[in-house]
Order: C-alpha cells, then sequence, then structure tokens
C-alpha cells in the first residue's frame, strides 16, 4: 500500500502529455465516430508485506563501542546513555503464599563478652597516699570553695547564692489517739481548757456522738428531741403561729412572738433577718408555712410535730422551749452536735444534762439496727468539748451509769 500512494502522488505531480491527446481528438474529431480509442491502463493490484520483526539488543557486556567517525575529527565521543532500568517485578499469588508460609530461619549469633578496665586510682598533687575516700572528701571541699568564691555579681556587685539543700522525704508523724475517760475527768478538763484562756463570751458545753447508722437509709434516722433538766444556759426567744385563744395562750406562757398570716409575710419580706430562735405552730398553720419553709427549714426552725412544736397545747410548748428544750439530729456523716449547757455550770448539773442526752438518744434509736446491746454497733465515738477547746473523748460505761441515773431520777 505504502508503494502504491508513492505512485500515485508521482503521477499527480508530473502529468504526462499523451494523456490530454484523447481531450483533442474529440473536439477536432467530435463528428466522427470511427476514431480508435486508447486501451485502458492496466490494473493495480495492491502489495502487502509481512510485518518486519523487532531486533532484540544485544546484552550490554557485548555491546560493542560505536566506530568514531573520520568527519568528525578529533570531537570527543557522545556520552553513553544509561542503561533502562527495568520495572520491580510484580508478586504473585503463588509467591506471596509460599512467602507467608515459609518459617522464618533465625541463626543465633554469639559475640565475646568484652570487660573495660577499671581507671587507675592516681593521687592527686600535694596529697598523701592512703585510702581512696580521704582524696574524694578533698575535691569535694575544693569544689564547694571555688563556688563560694565565685558568687555571682549584678551590676559589678558580687551577690552569694543561697545554696537549696536536696528535698527529703517528710515522714508523717501519726498523732497518738486519745485515751477515752471517765465521763467526769471529760467534764473537769473541758472546764480547765476553757478557762485558761479569758473569752468575751461564755463557751457551750457540746457533746459529738458519732453513730453506726447509715443515714442514706430511710430507716436508720435518728432524730429527737429533749428538754434538760438545768437548760441550755442561753435565752432562748419563741415565735408562735397561731390565732384566737391559741396565740393568747403563747403570749401568757411568755412567747416572743405570736402572729399569724402576717407574720409569714414579715418572715418572708424580711430577706432572711429573723428575731427567734424556736418556732412553734398549730396544726391549721401548717398548709400556710409553706410560704417560708425555704428560709426556715435550712435553719432547723420549721415546726415538725414528730419533735413535739406541731401542737394544740401552745402553753406547754412554749415553756418547754424556754426551759431548754433540744432538737438534734444526725448529719450526713452520721455524728450528732448538740449543745447541753454553758462552761459556768456545775459538774454536777452538767453530768445530769449529758444522761438526759444518752436517754433521750438510746430512745431514739432506730428498729432496723438489729444489735443486743444498747450502744454496742450504736453509738461508736462520744467527745465532750468546748465551743474554742479541744475535745476529749468519753468511755461508754460512764455514759451508761449517767443515763441511769437520769432514767431512776427524773423520769420515775
Amino acid at each position: 500500500m505504502a508503494h502504491l500512494r508513492l505512485l500515485l502522488s508521482h503521477s499527480r505531480r508530473h502529468p504526462q502529455p499523451h494523456r490530454l491527446l484523447p481531450l483533442f481528438h474529440f473536439s477536432s474529431d467530435a463528428n466522427s465516430s470511427s476514431a480508435p480509442r486508447p486501451p485502458p491502463p492496466p490494473p493495480i493490484k495492491p502489495v502487502s508485506y509481512a510485518p518486519k520483526p523487532k531486533q532484540e539488543a544485544p546484552p550490554e557486556e557485548f555491546t560493542a563501542p560505536p566506530a568514531p567517525d573520520a568527519s568528525r575529527g578529533d570531537q570527543p565521543p557522545l556520552p553513553r546513555r544509561p542503561p533502562q532500568q527495568q520495572p520491580p517485578r510484580e508478586w504473585t499469588r503463588q509467591d506471596m503464599r509460599f512467602v507467608k508460609d515459609a518459617a522464618p530461619s533465625i541463626s543465633p549469633v554469639s559475640y565475646p563478652t568484652k570487660v573495660a578496665p577499671l581507671p587507675e586510682y592516681r593521687p592527686a598533687d600535694g596529697e598523701a597516699e592512703g585510702a581512696p575516700g580521704d582524696g574524694l572528701r578533698g575535691e569535694g571541699e575544693r569544689i564547694q570553695m571555688d563556688a563560694a568564691r565565685a558568687g555571682r555579681s549584678i551590676f559589678g556587685v558580687p551577690v552569694e547564692e543561697e545554696q537549696v539543700p536536696y528535698p527529703t522525704i517528710i515522714p508523717v508523724v501519726k498523732r497518738p489517739q486519745k485515751v477515752a475517760i471517765d465521763l467526769v475527768d471529760a467534764i473537769r478538763l473541758v472546764k480547765t481548757s476553757a478557762t485558761e484562756k479569758k473569752r468575751n463570751f461564755v463557751e457551750t458545753i457540746e457533746a459529738h456522738v458519732m453513730l453506726g447508722v447509715d443515714p442514706r437509709r430511710g430507716d436508720q434516722m435518728v432524730r429527737g428531741a429533749l428538754t434538760l433538766p438545768h437548760g441550755t444556759g442561753k435565752t432562748v426567744r419563741v415565735a408562735v403561729f397561731a390565732e384566737g385563744p391559741a396565740a393568747d395562750e403563747a403570749k401568757a406562757a411568755g412567747a416572743d412572738v405570736v402572729g399569724g398570716d402576717e407574720l409569714i409575710e414579715e418572715i418572708r419580706k424580711g430577706g432572711g433577718k429573723l428575731s427567734f430562735d424556736k418556732c412553734i405552730a398549730t396544726p391549721m398553720f401548717m398548709p400556710r408555712l409553706s410560704k417560708v419553709a425555704r428560709i426556715l427549714g435550712p435553719r432547723g426552725l420549721m415546726p415538725n410535730p414528730k419533735l413535739g412544736s406541731v401542737t394544740n397545747d401552745v402553753s406547754g410548748a412554749v415553756k418547754a422551749a424556754k426551759s431548754g428544750r433540744v432538737d438534734f439530729k444526725i448529719d450526713k456523716t452520721a455524728i450528732v452536735h448538740v449543745g447541753l449547757g454553758k462552761v459556768n455550770f456545775s459538774e454536777e448539773s452538767l453530768r445530769e444534762n449529758i444522761g438526759a442526752f444518752v436517754h433521750a438518744l438510746l430512745l431514739a434509736k432506730p428498729v432496723g439496727l438489729k444489735k443486743t446491746s444498747k450502744y454496742v454497733g450504736y453509738v461508736k465515738k462520744f467527745t465532750l468539748s468546748s465551743t474554742m477547746g479541744p475535745g476529749f473523748p468519753v468511755t461508754i460505761p460512764s455514759l451508761s451509769v449517767a443515763a441511769d441515773h437520769y432514767n431512776k431520777v427524773q423520769v420515775s
């Protein structure tokens, strides 16, 4: 096909003159029909050749260098092209399977053990030959002396650097636990510690009792109230929510504040300022006190039927509150805090007040606490202290004696 195209291109570029003869003959002898026509050209058949096979390049070691061309003269030969890098071999699935299944072979290698020699001790200049420790000690002293001479200088003024000692572990010193003592001895020690330093007020004798109950459980809640035989030693202001004859009885019994709805509005608009320490209410006022429950509740002043502060006997409740009524309740840590008198009370009065409190505490013992003894598993620790003084643990047997004495004398 290539030769045929070449031949046709040459024939088109150089047309032969004898091919135009038929045209002239036709024009001149148009009327004659007997003129002979030239024979048609022979048909040209296409010729196809087989593709030329690609010649394989000879290996590199047998490739001969090109012969120098004489026409170039003394020109240097052209640089040789680097051989083409063959593409990396692609791993087949069989090869990868063989490598995966093949077990790695690791041959153990051992190296000879080498031990570095110790440095030879050489005494310094001016040091006598002796124990090595003497030289090291002298070297340490020399370094400290050089550091002290160098120091620091700020604007030309030498400043000595403070040497901070190395941190040391401070041992934790555990304080010895106080041994529980008798109730009478504890009262004496509390009164003595309170009178050592002069205060601007009379301190209160406080009792802190750790109980073996779980305050998160409703059946183990400890709450109660009692009237101390000798009072609390402080003036108590009592407020009564009542109307009509009950209000008159409260005023006659010595209540400090008596009122109804107007007293509730005064507390609600007062901004949290209260002028009383105890609250007593009649049952008809309990729904109305819900307006001030957020003010009275956190301060422990909300009337409660279980504590006797919600009653129709207003006169008796006011007299009990004035004579030394005390309410107690455990906190979140299962500890009861209560004040049982003043430091200026006599030892016998304080002992009777403490006995009355222990008796009320035993009466408030929850039913769900199953223990055979009165105190074992219920009263873990009883501590007596003043407002600003240290605490002194009290023995359980001495508390039991005081509670039994109050039960025999007062209750019977």
